[in-house]
Formats: structure tokens, sequence, C-alpha cells
């Protein structure tokens, strides 16, 4: 089956399976590594992106579900050479450990972002709620969404 959506600003059509996970297409097809396998149930938050504006898990959406969306990976929140403000401050308040939580902790945290500018710590931290983290106990990646908030 064909797939057309577009990708990180990129028009992509790939060919999928009719069973085929989105996350598997992003990874396999499409190279996009920072979409995590972390529990394939949709509970963990570590394959998150963020579809047509929202936080989604990709483990628990068929690749077909895609079509015609709009996707954004953590590789898609570069711009030319430049990181996100919220990739460096994650980066400047140490919230990244493992790394393995982060794309999915950053791709939960841009999409609350895009649709509210400015959070309060609650909402922020109703935002990354669907997303495990074992390192760094979630204090320094709320620090982190609030700086970017304040730059």
């Amino acid at each position: 089956m064909k797939l057309e959506f577009i990708v990180n600003d990129k028009h992509e059509i790939i060919d999928v399976y009719p069973g085929e996970r989105l996350l598997d297409a992003l990874r396999n097809k499409l190279g996009l590594t920072s979409v995590k396998e972390g529990c394939g149930e949709g509970e963990c938050g570590a394959c998150t992106i963020i579809m047509d504006g929202a936080a989604v898990t990709s483990c628990t959406i068929l690749a077909m579900q895609a079509k015609g969306k709009e996707i954004i990976t953590t590789e898609g929140l570069e711009k030319s050479g430049e990181l996100d403000i919220l990739q460096e401050s994650f980066m400047k308040n140490g919230a990244i450990q493992c790394g393995y939580c982060t794309p999915g902790m950053l791709m939960s945290s841009k999409a609350l972002l895009i649709k509210n500018p400015n959070p309060t710590k609650e909402e922020i931290k109703r935002a990354i709620e669907g997303n495990l983290c074992r390192c760094t106990g979630y204090t320094k990646i709320i620090n982190a969404v609030l700086d970017a908030i304040e730059r």
C-alpha cells in the first residue's frame, strides 16, 4: 500500500504493509531513529511523535492511519542546522540522561508548546504524564520546558 504524508516538512510516499505500525514505517523506511520502541502498547511514550499538532504514540497507530497527515519527529525540530529552543533547554538543564525517553519527552512538550506557548508547571506535568523516565526524576525535564518558555 502507498502511504503519502508529510514528515518533518517533507512530502513522503512509502510502501507499507496493511498491518504495519507507524513506528516501524518511520524508523525502518524513513530512518527516523528518534522514534523509539519501548513498550509497544502506548504506555511508555518513547515512540511519541506529533501528528497534526497532537502528541501521539506511534506504536498504537497503523501506518495507513497517517495518510495525508503531517508528522513531526525529533529530527524535525532542528531547522537549518540549529537546534530547537526546547532541545537546547533539555541539554542546558540536564534533562537528558540515558536519552531513551528524551525524544518522546521532547515531542510531548513541543506539542504542548504549539497549543499553549505559556503553560503552567501543572500543564507541563500533564503533557508529559504519558512518558516514562527512569533517570531524571522528571524535575529536570519540567525545568527544561519552563526554561524554553522563558527563552
